[in-house]
């Protein structure tokens, strides 16, 4: 058995939320396979200023920026709220095996400790559970496990200090799935789950008799990339005597084009009952009508610059906005659903050397329901982060 002493590798990846550099580094090398180990550690400090009012300490947009927890009503009733947390912090485990054919194995864990089912609290200890991320095993071209959603582009997202950056313009899902990659195509089965609005709120079903489907396609060039993907999937609603389905679908063009030492980087997203598969879920897939669901359209996407201001000094603008077109006949049903939002932000990023940055980054969102009500907020933040 041979043993590989600690070496440190040349190896990036987008493997996060946010599109920065990440490292990997191998552990050691048994035999015919090499382990690998990655991830960062990182402080948020954030000043947030709520003309609705802040929602409360322990709800997941206090973390990060997210469009459907942004407080709607009296601008009478603003409220600003400070708060710092390292839950955001990650880490991954990878192996790589040589099988007797000469293909490779390789596997991947990776957990962090954001919006974690089994939360703690922040009296004494900021004790909080870990959650699972990804957990997949790829061969010749197949994945099988939990990674992001193939109607997703991670390597769109841009470089915010926020955890999502553009959050209502973005697809960004992680589920399990099945996939297969083949040249510049690939095409995934993936796990289902259909968000109705009801006269009770909303409902999480998880009825389908099908299998989320996606297609993608990818072309890269000298000037950068462009990524195009279909999503078809089955909206289901079974409870009591209630049996309803419906067909959604939808289309996403993203992508980056190089610009120099700066970059742009958007989507566009469209679609019939998209739901959680857009905005953070700020709008839900379908209304129950009746014994009938009613599929919600929606429109969203954002653009981001990069400006390299040198080789220590960066920064990122950012716009995002989601749209959607509720049927305003079934507001006695879905009671008074997002209409729309939109952000900006821009930050200022300094790594005096290559695997440790500092931050600061201003935004702004804004959030208006099917009535009109509307609420916007203003957030400072500062971050430190070390990749290693």
């Amino acid at each position: 058995m041979k043993f590989t002493p600690l070496k440190t590798l040349a190896a990036s990846a987008v493997l996060c939320a946010l599109s920065s550099t990440a490292y990997a580094a191998t552990a050691a090398k048994i035999g015919d396979t090499e382990f690998t180990y990655g991830g960062y550690i990182k402080l948020d400090s954030m000043w947030s200023d709520y003309s609705a009012g802040a929602p409360a300490g322990s709800n997941v947009g206090r973390d990060f920026y997210v469009p459907s927890t942004l407080t709607v009503g009296d601008d009478n009733s603003s409220d600003a709220v400070f708060d710092m947390h390292a839950r955001e912090s990650r880490f991954n485990f990878g192996t790589a095996t040589i099988m007797d054919n000469g293909k490779t194995v390789n596997t991947k864990i990776e957990i962090d400790f954001l919006a974690s089912a089994a939360g703690g609290n922040e009296r004494v200890s900021n004790s909080y559970a870990p959650r699972i991320r990804h957990a997949f095993v790829t061969y010749d071209g197949w994945l099988f496990g939990q990674t992001w959603s193939n109607f997703q582009n991670v390597g769109a997202l841009a470089e915010t200090l926020d955890f999502v950056g553009p959050a209502e313009g973005t697809v960004f899902v992680r589920q399990s799935q099945i996939k297969y990659t083949t040249g510049a195509w690939s095409f995934s089965l993936e796990n289902p789950e259909s968000t109705i609005s009801t006269t009770s709120g909303m409902v999480v079903t998880d009825d389908a008799s099908l299998p989320d489907f996606t297609a993608r396609y990818t072309h890269k060039a000298d000037w950068g990339n462009i990524v195009v993907a279909a999503l078809a999937r089955q909206l289901t609603y079974k409870v009591g005597s209630v049996d309803a389905d419906e067909t959604s679908f939808g289309i996403s063009a993203s992508g980056k084009i190089n610009l120099g030492e700066d970059n742009l980087k958007f989507m566009l997203t469209q679609g019939k009952g998209l739901g959680r598969y857009v905005g953070l879920n700020v709008a839900h897939g379908a209304v129950l009508n009746g014994d009938e669901l009613d599929a919600i359209d929606s429109t969203s996407g954002f653009v981001a610059y990069q400006h390299k201001w040198t080789s220590q000094w960066r920064s990122t603008f950012l716009y995002s906005f989601f749209s959607a077109d509720n049927n305003t006949d079934l507001l006695a049903i879905s009671g008074d659903p997002t209409e729309s939002s939109q952000s900006y932000s821009a930050n200022i990023l300094y790594s005096p050397v290559k695997r440790l940055t500092f931050g600061a980054e201003l935004k702004h969102a804004e959030r208006e329901t099917e009535s009109g009500v509307d609420g916007d907020l203003d957030r400072l933040q500062f971050s430190v982060k070390y990749s290693f």
